[in-house]
């Protein structure tokens, strides 16, 4: 099944227009023509099976056949990482963190960051490719660079704050509570100075393990996020 992505298509809409881009993969890649069937995503939950009624490779038009809404993810995961100083690296990060099944990201800019620029929009094209291509309903949510200062003061509700770190007595396996959202913050190569660790700790963040291993950042993101889903399986 391929699966598109139409983030402003409505539930109560019959008909939906494919921009240009889009129009040109269904039409002349796939080879989509008049009476196929293709499924939409919003991104936010909803499944849409539509058929093909103009497959111009411009504006390929389509009817909505049917709406099916899924539920949220039982357990909502958000992890706040400093980007890697290779930029592949992170995007790497983004688009397996999508298929393992994140809700929400931040990048963050801490005292050993090797990166404080992003290019927002293309890490966004590649939450939405990710999405697709491992036939999710949900699109995470990619959170604007923000600077560690302002970062983690902020009001996380009832989320779980954690905090990997390479001394940290408990791994994050034997701190997670079962069927509670979880905010994991990863450091840097360099990792987060003493300064930033004393005042995450002040702030309510747990210390976690992730490895006996000294792990790359985008390698303990993903570590750190599938332990949190095995505990909850």
């Amino acid at each position: 099944m391929n699966l598109f992505y139409a983030p402003l298509l409505q539930k109560t809409d019959k008909l939906y227009t494919f921009d240009k881009d889009e129009s040109r993969h269904i039409a002349r890649v796939l080879r989509k023509r008049l009476g196929d069937k293709i499924f939409l995503t919003d991104g936010k939950g909803h499944l849409f099976q539509s058929e093909i009624l103009d497959d111009n490779p411009k504006r390929t038009q389509v009817n909505i056949l049917k709406v099916e809404t899924y539920p949220l993810a039982k357990l909502k995961i958000h992890i706040a990482m400093a980007p890697t100083k290779s930029n592949e690296r992170f995007e790497w990060f983004l688009e397996k963190a999508t298929e393992i099944g994140i809700t929400e990201i931040t990048p963050i800019i801490t005292e050993h960051s090797e990166r404080k620029k992003i290019n927002w929009a293309r890490y966004d094209k590649i939450l939405v490719s990710a999405m697709k291509q491992s036939l999710q309903m949900y699109k995470p949510t990619l959170h604007p660079l923000t600077k560690w200062a302002d970062y983690v003061k902020k009001d996380f509700g009832t989320k779980q704050k954690l905090i990997a770190y390479c001394k940290a007595e408990k791994h994050i396996k034997k701190m997670v509570l079962p069927d509670r959202d979880v905010l994991l913050l990863i450091g840097p190569e360099g990792g987060f100075s003493d300064k930033e660790m004393t005042q995450a700790q002040a702030l309510g963040f747990l210390p976690v393990g992730l490895s006996q291993n000294r792990l790359r950042t985008e390698t303990a993101g993903l570590v750190g996020l599938t332990a949190v889903h095995f505990v909850n399986d």
